[in-house]
């Protein structure tokens, strides 16, 4: 029977490790250092505290690490020598999940990199867990018939961890780029305007811009996951800009961590402009000169026979060397 260690069990772990648990396995994990919600959820979802990381990892075949971003790499230092499969199911970026891997497989271990999509395997809908890596196929077995999906993809390490940022880069940087704009729309005062155009053109962006508010508790979890979206995109020659803004945006959202309620619209924007740079004048540039106009030569010229000349033009000119 194969034994798996939860390393550690929060939202999203607890619950992936209940699914193991629901197929028969054997599921551990190690209490010492961690808080009282963590062990509540834990014994919930019928995992074994082993009390120690070291106990944990002896009794282990397999290690599952659900954590945030930041500490991925840590975490996986902590493991040097486990000999099992390591899988590490984060959202950090490609390059940081082949980093992982080269850390575990020094110390010994086999590599599986992951990404989840979807929440917690709780109740309704059914999350996916891509997976990559040589033992991917083997990981996935495990959780057959269970309430989380696991799909091996073809492709190295690295390669679950690129889907998963593809997917959250859109769906997660479209809830803060959106939550930013109606921000700018109430300060400019046009928030009711563009509901009322978004309800003749684009119909879905209205609640979709709100979805902000249900999202805000858990938006401080997204800030290092955005900074990996951003690397993600920077390692592959494009802007990262855009999910480092994101980050900015989730950051601004942390006094609602752990609220008893979702926070309202109001709030929420209260929130992002807190802090902000001094506002600009209305049509006037934050750049600290005005661009200057491209020289006669250089613009746009309309008609044929303007055209026309300006090959004559060019052709009169002498060549340069």
């Amino acid at each position: 029977m194969n034994v798996v260690a939860v390393l550690h069990p929060g939202e999203m772990g607890a619950a992936i490790g209940a699914c193991l648990v629901s197929r028969g396995l054997r599921v551990v994990w190690a209490s010492k250092g961690r808080s009282a919600a963590t062990r509540s959820r834990a014994r919930a979802a019928g995992i074994e505290d082993l009390g120690s990381l070291g106990r944990a990892l002896g009794a282990a075949d397999i290690v599952l690490s659900v954590c945030p971003p930041h500490g991925a790499l840590a975490l996986a230092r902590e493991v040097a020598g486990f000999r099992g499969i390591y899988v590490d199911a984060n959202a950090v970026s490609p390059a940081t999940a082949r980093d992982v891997g080269r850390v575990v497989e020094k110390a010994g271990a086999s590599f599986v990199d992951g990404g989840i999509i979807g929440p917690p395997p709780v109740e309704g809908g059914r999350p996916r867990m891509y997976l990559s890596g040589g033992a991917a196929g083997e990981v996935a077995a495990l959780f057959a018939g269970s309430k989380l999906e696991a799909i091996p993809l073809e492709g190295p390490a690295g390669a679950a961890s690129a889907l998963k940022a593809c997917y959250a880069g859109w769906t997660k940087g479209a809830t803060a780029l959106l939550a930013a704009i109606r921000t700018l729309a109430e300060v400019e005062g046009v928030d009711a305007a563009l509901l009322a155009e978004w309800k003749l053109s684009q119909p879905e962006l209205a609640k979709r811009s709100e979805a902000v508010t249900v999202q805000a508790r858990k938006a401080w979890r997204w800030i290092g996951e955005m900074e990996e979206i951003a690397a993600s995109f920077e390692a592959a020659g494009l802007p990262s800009g855009f999910h480092l803004a994101a980050a900015d945006i989730f950051r601004k959202l942390k006094g609602f961590r752990n609220g008893a309620e979702p926070p309202a619209l109001g709030e929420v924007t209260a929130a992002l402009r807190r802090g902000a740079r001094g506002k600009a004048s209305p049509g006037k540039s934050r750049r600290s000169s005005a661009p200057q106009e491209p020289p006669p030569s250089t613009r746009f010229k309309f008609g044929t026979a303007a055209v026309k000349r300006e090959a004559a033009r060019r052709l009169r000119s002498p060549k340069r060397a």
